[in-house]
């Protein structure tokens, strides 16, 4: 696709300006608000559209606006050991819960080698991987992973039982990006349905499966019919065991365990947003865990064996035609790399989305579409 050919491009630090002053302007505190704008500006600086400023209006603006996410993040803690702890976040901005989760874990890391966050009654909180890399800048290895509303159908079945669940990693290397995997453990997620539905495209074959059990690429229809349990993305690995279905339904629920059960939070449909027909917080739950490197060996050494192994990666033989390999973070430090000079590319649903809000919020902010 070509997602960003023709397309205005905006200023990152403006666009992480104007989504602070829509938080601020729904009542999210000042401080809270310059969390929130930059998980979903770092989103956008590295090419992750699904994720960003795409999301302000239709997530969170909406489900502030509907009295579903609470602008005031009121954290827990509910139970804490040396290693590990319990936040219950009160169905406040995921954002901040997870910002507050990690910083703890990467403290407790720092004096005891390891630690581990579960929290409960989170909302969704952007990229996981803005949380790894948290740990990665500070010399840690970072894990985090989240539950979230029922759209993944087990393999073998049609019925949306699973979020996306992200199972997200990063670690420091002695390159100029850190190792980085960030991707939700169905084949594809919503979000980037929705970037496709924006061009007008349609998806892959295998990405979503109808309530017949065959697959459906109609993108549009698609999205009206996740939300009515029509149709539901598949477990990494697609429609079938044959090629590792079960792999990605099986680590999906084992994040949707990790983001439950360790702090009796919700789970599968209870995740939906509503009951007996009404709106209600989706009450997610999260896991963060960081690890100190430097408990195990010198951190420069482990930069150095994790750098010669992507490298060794990435000059190993290519097939035929193809002229580069790359390794997982290095497309998103390229893209940050570009759009630091050129902004952020902003298609016409999403310019329609801006318009609206400042209008809506009688914004300071005028953007040249």
């Amino acid at each position: 696709m070509g997602l960003e050919d023709n397309i205005p491009r905006i200023n990152q630090d403006v666009l992480e300006k104007f989504m602070y002053d829509v938080f601020v302007n729904m009542g999210v505190p000042e401080d809270d608000a310059k969390i929130v704008a930059d998980v979903l500006i770092t989103a956008d600086k590295l090419g992750i559209d699904s994720h960003g400023i795409s999301r302000l209006k239709p997530i969170y603006y909406q489900r502030i606006k509907n009295g579903v996410l609470s602008p005031i993040t009121n954290i827990e803690i509910t139970r804490e050991g040396p290693t590990t702890a319990v936040l219950d976040g009160n169905h406040g901005m995921g954002h901040v819960i997870g910002h507050k989760a990690m910083e703890m874990a990467i403290a407790k890391a720092k004096q005891y080698g390891m630690g581990m966050l579960a929290v409960k009654n989170s909302s969704h909180y952007g990229i996981a991987g803005y949380y790894t890399l948290m740990a990665a800048e500070s010399g840690m290895i970072g894990i985090t992973g989240s539950n979230a509303r029922p759209s993944m159908a087990p393999t073998f079945g049609v019925e949306p039982m699973l979020g996306t669940n992200p199972l997200t990693f990063s670690l420091p290397t002695d390159e100029e990006f850190p190792f980085f995997l960030d991707c939700a453990t169905t084949t594809s997620q919503r979000g980037k349905i929705e970037v496709y539905d924006r061009l007008g495209d349609e998806i892959p074959e295998g990405w979503v499966i109808g309530s017949d059990g065959n697959t459906r690429t109609d993108t549009h229809e698609i999205l009206r019919d996740l939300t009515k349990g029509e149709a539901a993305l598949t477990p990494l690995g697609g429609i079938h065991e044959e090629t590792g279905s079960h792999k990605g339904y099986g680590y999906a629920t084992l994040v949707e365990i990790l983001s439950a059960a360790l702090q009796g939070g919700a789970f599968l449909h209870a995740l939906s947003g509503i009951n007996d027909g009404e709106l209600v917080p989706h009450a997610l739950g999260h896991f963060f865990i960081a690890i100190n490197i430097e408990s195990f060996i010198d951190l420069a050494d482990f930069k150095k064996i994790s750098g010669d192994i992507l490298r060794k990666l990435r000059a190993s033989k290519k097939a035929p035609g193809k002229k580069r390999i790359y390794t997982a973070g290095e497309k998103e430090y390229l893209t940050s790399l570009n759009r630091a000079q050129m902004g952020i590319p902003i298609g016409e649903s999403l310019q329609k989305d801006i318009r609206d809000l400042v209008e809506e919020l009688g914004l300071d902010h005028d953007f040249p579409f």
